[in-house]
This record gives structure tokens, C-alpha cells and sequence, in this order.
């Protein structure tokens, strides 16, 4: 079963979900925006009875404290030593698997690359570490980057609306009927709070940060080739397949699956993951104790 918690890491409450064994193999789960730990409560039961599962909400996320700008400078550099602080000094985590989507792959790239000892496997689901995975749809991101104003700010704030939210959840699904409208709307219940407007827009102008970061993040890969498995969603309107397939330049023997669906794969495809998921770290299980 699942259980919540809450930590407080420099300063702010964490909210984090737990399942599985401690004893067993620990994937950290890290979601993407604008979502939460929400996104994997499917897989964390389909998980849960051979695996350690660590599922945090970053700040400004779900069930975390969501400061105003004025008291947490949003930068994914914060995000993520927040995150590295939860996992090595408050749960004591040494060696962990990391599943990054979306927003979760600038903050486990961050972790892994810092801390490339720790990582065991990554696996991405539509998480993006390559100029080329950027699709058309960042353009408005670009034009904000290039001179923040009002005006370049008012199309980004489109990525905020219901209408979007859903729209990433259903854009290139096979059937609509299996994407729950929990997701969009839990999710939109969080935007939605006072001031988040603005924290938002300070990640989406900060988001910059990762792009200069790539060529460090494909460095660690080269260097540490990290066991990895791509889980893809190949409809996404956000993240390019040229972006999933570009992971093999430095990682040769990475398993790439490309799936029938959208940007949030877990909702129609939880089972078939899960699946991939089990099997290859079972494969790298063999292959640390041959």
C-alpha cells in the first residue's frame, strides 16, 4: 500500500509518496509538469510488491509547500537540491533507479550527473536531454527567453489554462476513455492556486537553464553510461521521437520502446511500462551480481 509523508527540507514541507519493501530495489519517481506524484499512482501499484518506490512533489507541487517568489527563488537548480536533500540526508537513500518525465528529467539529470555513484538505472518517459527533442510547440518558451515582457509572457501563460492541461493528457492518445479526467483536473486544482501563476512562469523562463546543460548531462552519459530504458510516447506534442532516439548517441545499449500514445504515457500505457520497467531492472539485477 501506499503511504504519505511530509519532510521538511530547507525550510519547506515536502510531501512525498511511499510503497513497496525498503528492502527492495528503490526507483525515485519524478514527475513532470504540471503534474505531481500523482501521475504515477498507477505504476507505484503495479510496483509495489518487487520495488521500493519514492514518489516526491516538488515545490511549488501538489501536496508541497508552494511559497510565493518572494521566499523560494524557482530555478530547477532549486527544485532539484531540494529533491537531492529529501533522498541522501532525510531518507538516506545511497543507490537508487530515477524515472524522470518532463520536468523530472532537468531535476534527475541534475541528481545523477552530481551524483552519478547513486544512480543504478535511469528511465525516461518523455523527458528530454537533446536540442533536438524540443518540438515547435516550445517556440513561445523561446520568444519569453529572448526578452521577457508582458507581451512574450501572455502566450506562455496559455500552457496554464484547463484547456491545455487536458490537452496534454489526451493529444496523440489511442482512447480517450482510458485517460482519466482526475488527471487534468487534480492537476489544474494546483495552477489554479493564488500565485502560482507566477512561479510557474518563473520555471518556464528558467527553463533555459537545462538547455545550456545538455551538453553536461550528455557528458555524464558518455562517461558513466548509466543503465537506461526509454519508455516514449511517440504523439507527444511537446518532446520529439528525434529527442527519444537521440539518447542512443551516447548511451548504445539503452532499450528504447516507442509507445501509441501522448506526452503522459502512464495513463493509457501503465501496464505495458510497468512491464518494461520489471524486466530490465531485473536484467540489471543479473548483471551487478554476475
Amino acid at each position: 500500500m501506499t503511504t504519505h509523508h511530509r519532510s521538511e527540507v530547507q525550510g519547506q514541507e515536502v510531501y512525498y509518496r511511499e510503497a513497496g519493501p525498503k528492502e527492495a530495489p528503490t526507483i525515485v519517481l519524478l514527475h513532470g509538469f504540471p503534474s505531481s506524484s500523482h501521475m504515477f499512482r498507477d505504476l507505484i501499484s503495479k510496483l509495489a510488491d518487487r520495488y521500493h518506490l519514492i514518489a516526491p512533489d516538488y515545490i511549488g507541487f501538489g501536496y508541497s509547500a508552494h511559497p510565493n517568489t518572494k521566499d523560494f527563488q524557482y530555478t530547477f537548480d532549486n527544485l532539484a537540491a531540494v529533491v537531492q536533500e529529501l533522498l541522501f540526508q532525510k531518507l538516506n537513500l545511497k543507490n537508487f533507479s530515477i524515472y524522470v518525465q518532463d520536468y523530472g528529467a532537468p531535476i534527475g539529470f541534475r541528481i545523477a550527473s552530481q551524483n552519478p555513484q547513486a544512480i543504478d538505472t535511469i528511465i525516461v518517459q518523455n523527458g528530454n536531454a537533446y536540442a533536438e527533442g524540443l518540438s515547435v510547440a516550445w517556440e513561445p518558451l523561446r520568444a519569453m527567453w529572448a526578452t521577457r515582457t508582458a507581451e512574450t509572457e501572455k502566450p506562455v501563460r496559455a500552457f496554464l489554462t484547463a484547456e491545455t492541461t487536458k490537452f496534454q493528457y489526451t493529444q496523440g492518445v489511442r482512447d480517450i476513455r482510458k485517460v482519466s479526467p482526475d488527471s487534468w483536473t487534480f492537476d489544474q486544482f494546483f495552477l489554479e492556486r493564488p500565485g502560482n501563476d507566477a512561479v510557474q512562469l518563473e520555471l518556464f523562463y528558467n527553463y533555459q537553464s537545462n538547455l545550456a546543460l545538455y551538453p553536461d548531462w550528455q557528458a555524464y552519459f558518455r562517461k558513466h553510461q548509466p543503465p537506461t530504458l526509454i519508455v516514449w510516447g511517440r504523439h507527444d506534442p511537446f518532446f520529439t521521437v528525434e529527442g527519444a532516439k537521440s539518447y542512443l548517441r551516447d548511451l548504445p545499449q539503452t532499450e528504447l520502446h516507442l509507445l501509441d500514445t501522448g506526452h503522459f504515457a502512464l495513463e493509457e500505457e501503465s501496464d505495458a511500462i510497468a512491464e518494461r520497467i520489471s524486466g530490465f531492472l531485473q536484467i540489471q539485477g543479473r548483471s551487478r551480481k554476475a
